[in-house]
């Protein structure tokens, strides 16, 4: 195998595990990343993709005894049912928009300077969120309080079909690559009662039948792709695939621990000054980025 097709694929594997389930984009990540290292073409759109679905095996893993708590439940728990329904509930808007819109999308949005933009803009939403949470409470360790204060669900039992029709639908800002599901849904959550943790937890479910349902369908669209790409490729989306899995398991494990004491002040930042950075270097023409 090519080692530099190797290497290629382990990165990518790596940024789509680190970033999937924080709200700095993967898919902005990956379109960055994949720019530089001139993986761009119908193949690489396709690869990155398809391994994100080795950042959900990852979820499904770490969430298996409530998943299958729910999936045994259905039949007799009400708390299952709910829960379930509201997943449905909050993935439809997304999967509709992405049927009618994503076409449009990939052609027109998806390069460097469209997820700089989108970087920057979601930072700056997610200090002013912060802000708003925070607000009359003067210390750093009474974040988790200050959350608590402002939100009525504190359970992930506690959702509504409402809560989840408007997760859901700020979940569809996520098809602008650079805004990042998980911020949308986390941040939008927020914005709408939930708890930080709770707001968290259930992102890290969405994720579930989205990315899932996009593995999929990509799958079926690139399956000519695929069959003639050959052992070389298979071996490279192999390798993408287990480095997304176990990086992202390691995130979302750290990131569980995370939301209970601090805020996201330092992703705002982050996605501000990363976002700003491509921006400037796409200005000064000391990178050449697609679409710019």
């Amino acid at each position: 195998m090519d080692i530099l097709l190797a290497l290629k694929s382990l990165l990518l594997g790596i940024v789509e595990g680190l970033t999937e389930f924080l709200p700095i984009s993967s898919t902005g990540h990956l379109i960055v990343v994949g720019d530089l290292l001139r993986f761009n073409d119908e193949w690489g759109k396709a690869f990155e993709v398809i391994i994100q679905f080795g950042a959900i095996l990852a979820v499904c893993w770490e969430t298996r005894a409530r998943l299958l708590e729910t999936v045994l439940g259905l039949a007799t728990q009400d708390k299952a049912r709910r829960f379930a329904l509201n997943m449905i509930v909050a993935t439809i808007p997304a999967i509709v928009l992405a049927l009618l819109l994503g076409k449009w999308i990939k052609a027109m949005l998806f390069n460097p300077v469209t997820v700089a933009a989108a970087l920057v803009a979601g930072g700056l939403i997610i200090l002013w969120v912060e802000a708003r949470q925070s607000k009359g409470h003067g210390h750093s360790d009474l974040l988790q309080a200050a959350s608590a204060g402002l939100a009525r669900v504190d359970s992930i039992n506690q959702l509504t079909l409402a809560d989840a029709v408007k997760v859901g639908l700020a979940q569809c800002l996520a098809l602008i690559p650079g805004t990042s599901r998980s911020g949308a849904t986390i941040i939008g959550g927020m914005l709408f009662g939930l708890s930080r943790r709770v707001a968290t937890e259930f992102s890290f479910y969405l994720a579930i039948p989205v990315i899932f349902g996009a593995t999929v369908y990509e799958l079926a669209k690139q399956k000519q792709l695929l069959l003639h790409g050959g052992g070389e490729f298979a071996l490279a989306l192999l390798i993408g695939f287990v480095a997304a899995f176990a990086s992202a398991l390691v995130c979302v494990r750290w990131l569980i621990h995370y939301v209970a004491s601090h805020d996201f002040k330092g992703f705002a930042w982050y996605r501000i000054v990363f976002g700003l950075l491509i921006l400037f270097t796409a200005w000064t023409g000391v990178i050449k980025w697609g679409g710019a």
